[in-house]
């Protein structure tokens, strides 16, 4: 394989083309990620995190085999730890060079050519180490192509001209300068008239005067030329330390030429594979941190069964929030979920804060983590790609009633019918709550029937429990013009307000949930009757 088509997360190089090409990217946009809380737990610095989806099931079992390997073996994160900052230190040598237009600096070159061996060694100790632990056909690979290269002739000669010249280096402890003056004592020319071993000292210098002993000893210095004092500014500095750099260029210009030739031809070229493949180390060590965080505090992680997406699979069974996992330290309360013929429409009723908003944002994010080629936070699943997830979450002013802001509401949700597909996904959150029930209802009524129409797979999460009432009507008309199934789930309680946060698949009963609230704020007629006769 060529190190430049090498992939952790694609397959092939024909895959990681089609993906770029947004042939296989499915529609999930930050905006969507963020009002599902997943970019407070995984978020990236180098790329955006939308731009991983995929919605092809080889790639996903792909990335998969290569998180279950970096779950296993924490080296590898470790590894990949300690080789980002190497090349990122690459990366920025290059943007000075590229900045300054000077890409003849021989201390440069010697530079970089370190950085690389030095990030070529990190792999190769890092995967050595693990090397029989390792399972997936990433790392495998990448562990061929590191051994190869590493051990290959190519490299121990590049190690050992690297010694040699470094070493050259090294050895300079200072330089004899030699300088011109006119008839009046000033400088005319300057020039370095040799590199020395051996580091210059300083002196008696009225002992040398005295002596007339300039030229017994070549190191003892007895005037400084350009004192390294508090009053020298740092243009002064910095134009010494120019210069010194040049005039050492000058001196190993010939080394430098075959030098850069060796850069050129074989180091710039595997330097770049590794520079290349950065965005994907920084995706997978921010990816396994979030797994290993949930598997550390007993939250199962399942490998989801990935079917086609003309199936429209959707089924989970203890699904739960990884987002609000981490968050709280209660034990987080998992529910089953699927999507089906009889169901491929919910509508969600319930107490305010029994769950309804947990479990809507659970759904999408077992969608895009499944699309992103990690586990799903469930015991179990078996889901099929969707081309596009589309969401309509409620802001601040959302509960109160605005006219204002329905007429944005309704144009978002406009918005997301002329994008979504039977094969999309789609997830509003207490939609149209800036309007009176009856209006919410009906304008609610009207864009579930739209998605029946359309065939996609839709959970609403509602406090209409109007419209949940509504769905044997809507159900009529919707499977009349050869819509899907729309059904209702309902957020539990356990008696006098308490929630259970369990979501099942039943009718919902509005007067028995506004019935335990209001007992146990003591607000039913009995309790203030009683109230009254005891005041």
């Amino acid at each position: 394989m060529d190190f430049n088509e090498f992939s952790l997360i694609y397959p092939s190089e024909e895959m990681r083309r089609r993906h770029d090409s947004g042939e296989c990217m499915p529609d999930i946009d930050l905006f969507t990620l963020q009002e599902l809380g997943l970019l407070e737990l995984f978020n990236l610095k180098n790329r955006d995190l939308s731009e991983f989806f995929t919605t092809e099931s080889e790639v996903m079992r792909y990335r998969m085999a290569t998180f279950d390997d970096m779950l296993r073996c924490r080296e590898l994160t470790e590894m990949l730890n300690r080789l980002v900052p190497v090349l990122n230190d690459i990366m920025e040598l290059r943007r000075l060079e590229a900045d300054s237009g000077d890409t003849t600096d021989y201390l440069s070159s010697i530079t970089e050519i370190e950085l690389y061996v030095s990030s070529v060694k990190v792999l190769h100790d890092g995967l050595t180490s693990v090397k029989n632990e390792l399972k997936s056909p990433a790392f495998t690979a990448l562990t061929e192509l590191v051994t190869t290269l590493a051990e290959s002739d190519y490299y121990r000669e590049l190690n050992e001209k690297l010694s040699e010249l470094t070493q050259r280096v090294r050895e300079i402890k200072s330089v004899t300068i030699g300088v011109n003056l006119d008839a009046q004592l000033r400088p005319s020319s300057a020039g370095v008239l040799s590199i020395n071993s051996e580091s210059f000292k300083s002196g008696d210098v009225l002992d040398k005067i005295l002596r007339l002993n300039f030229k017994n000893d070549n190191y003892t210095c007895i005037a400084n030329l350009v004192p390294f004092g508090k009053k020298q500014s740092e243009n002064q500095k910095m134009a010494l330390s120019l210069a010194f750099n040049s005039a050492i260029n000058d001196v190993y210009r010939s080394s430098l030429r075959s030098w850069k030739k060796i850069v050129q031809t074989y180091v710039l070229e595997n330097t770049e594979f590794l520079l290349n493949l950065m965005p994907e180390f920084e995706f997978l060590v921010r990816g396994t941190n979030m797994l290993r965080a949930l598997r550390e505090k007993g939250c199962a992680l399942a490998i989801p069964e990935i079917r086609p997406m003309e199936e429209r699979a959707f089924a989970a069974t203890e699904l739960y929030n990884p987002c609000v996992a981490l968050k709280i330290e209660d034990e987080i309360v998992p529910n089953d979920l699927i999507f089906d013929r009889d169901a491929t429409i919910y509508v969600l009723s319930g107490p305010n804060r029994g769950g309804k908003s947990v479990i809507t944002c659970a759904v999408g994010l077992a969608q895009v983590m499944m699309q992103l080629g990690m586990y799903v936070p469930a015991k179990s699943a078996v889901l099929s790609p969707v081309d596009g997830i589309y969401t309509h979450f409620p802001t601040g002013a959302d509960d109160t009633i605005d006219k204002g802001r329905l007429g944005e509401e309704c144009a978002r949700l406009s918005e997301i019918l002329d994008c979504v597909t039977a094969n999309s996904l789609v997830l509003l959150d207490e939609s149209l709550s800036s309007t009176g029930s009856y209006e919410a209802s009906y304008i609610a009524a009207e864009v579930i029937s739209g998605l029946a129409h359309i065939g996609c797979r839709c959970l609403f999460s509602t406090h209409l429990h109007e419209l949940a009432a509504e769905i044997e009507n809507l159900n009529r008309r919707s499977l009349a013009y050869g819509g899907v199934a729309i059904d209702t789930l309902v957020a539990g309680i356990k008696g006098e307000g308490k929630r259970s946060f369990k979501i099942t698949r039943a009718k919902p009963d509005g007067k028995s949930y506004a019935r335990d609230i209001a007992e146990s704020y003591g607000l039913t007629y009995e309790n203030i009757v009683k109230k009254l006769n005891q005041s």
